[in-house]
């Protein structure tokens, strides 16, 4: 069967609409950023299987779908890596409020999962929900499990939480129904700093387990 190919759709008149059709929207935002021709974009928006870019004017967006074609036919043969390269290291430490039924639901031990999701290969996918909300791509699959059927109605500043195949740190103040593992003591959220996200799109995460 022929993989499906990623799909442009007009959104409004400054903008197209990628629907990535399988690839990792992070990777295609990195790629049309990098072009010679970003500096006539004002955004470029990934979310969980979509693109957003919005040019400064509405004139020559045909031109802007040839770029953005040619951006999704290279980046169909390789993954993309993120400019910048960085690695951020966030000390975890595991014993969440939903550690013990995560554990039970995936027939492992608490240390087990703590060994599982700090050998994890995390990224930044997208951000979105709440100001310094990261989408960290990168669970293994064996500690993949669908969202809370309820959501709690609020979640603590540093609580990380797991569903799907990501990973959140939650910035503090918001409801949550992500599965919750363990705490940081990182602030990747913070207001007064320059800038006030730590993390950035295509940066690798590393969990690292901590005692205390």
């Amino acid at each position: 069967m022929t993989p499906a190919r990623p799909v442009l759709r007009r959104a409004g008149d400054r903008g197209w609409l990628i629907e990535c059709a399988g690839r990792r929207p992070a990777d295609v935002a990195t790629a049309i950023r990098g072009q010679s021709w970003a500096s006539e974009l004002r955004e470029v928006v990934p979310a969980a299987t979509t693109v957003l870019v919005v040019a400064e004017t509405a004139s020559g967006m045909g031109r802007l779908a040839e770029g953005l074609h040619g951006v999704l036919d290279e980046s169909g043969t390789r993954r993309t890596r993120s400019a910048a390269g960085r690695t951020v290291v966030i000390p975890v430490r595991y014993d969440g409020t939903d550690l013990a039924a995560v554990a039970e639901l995936v027939g492992m031990t608490p240390d087990e999962i703590a060994r599982l999701h700090t050998a994890g290969e995390h990224s930044v996918g997208f951000f979105g929900f709440a100001p310094g909300f990261a989408y960290l791509d990168g669970v293994p699959e064996s500690l993949r499990l669908p969202r809370l059927s309820s959501p709690r109605p609020r979640v603590a500043a540093g609580v990380v939480a797991i569903a799907g195949n990501q990973t959140v740190v939650y910035p503090g103040g918001t409801p949550g129904g992500w599965h919750q593992i363990g705490v940081t003591t990182a602030r990747l959220w913070d207001v007064e700093a320059e800038p006030p996200n730590r993390l950035a799109l295509g940066d690798r995460v590393v969990f690292e387990a901590v005692a205390s």
